[in-house]
């Protein structure tokens, strides 16, 4: 059993690499962004969707980086189980926020540069694309089993 923790945990601290990575990518950009001279031209509609990609990146970024001060507090305690689980959670959560972050951030900068309307194609697609992939897909491939390894049969040894 504490293998497959241990295994769990691993492939979750992995994930989580990943996932960081691009948030923080994000949230430095939209950090920087409210110090230019053309933020101050913004209308409502933008400020709103900056405030959306703000705050949203920052909540992934607390989620996906909690699990780290989560097995800090219980390290040594024998509480894996509760680790993996909470982790496992904390990761879906950010992730969403995420996929929340990049359109909005998407829509504000197309919304800036091309247009409204511009904007709106392009963060429908982006977050078409992110529900999609990351939530439609793998809940599928999970309910239907498709790709599922074939369980590894013992051959009895057999004498000739």
């Amino acid at each position: 059993m504490d293998q497959v923790l241990d295994r769990n945990f691993a492939e979750l601290l992995q994930e989580l690499r990943v996932a960081i990575t691009g948030v923080q990518i994000l949230f430095a950009f939209l950090l920087g962004l409210a110090f230019t001279a053309r933020f101050v031209t913004l209308g409502g509609f933008e400020l709103t969707l900056y405030t959306v990609a703000l705050l949203s990146t920052a909540l992934a970024t607390l989620l996906l980086i909690a699990p780290v001060s989560f097995h800090r507090l219980v390290f040594r305690r024998r509480q894996k189980p509760a680790l993996v689980a909470m982790a496992d959670r904390l990761l879906m959560t950010g992730l969403g926020l995420l996929v929340v972050a990049i359109t909005s951030a998407v829509l504000l900068i197309l919304d800036v540069v091309l247009g409204l309307w511009q904007g709106l194609v392009g963060g429908g697609l982006v977050a078409l694309a992110g529900a999609l992939t990351w939530y439609a897909l793998p809940v599928w491939a999970r309910r239907t089993g498709v790709g599922t390894a074939p369980e590894l049969v013992e051959q009895p040894d057999r004498e000739e």
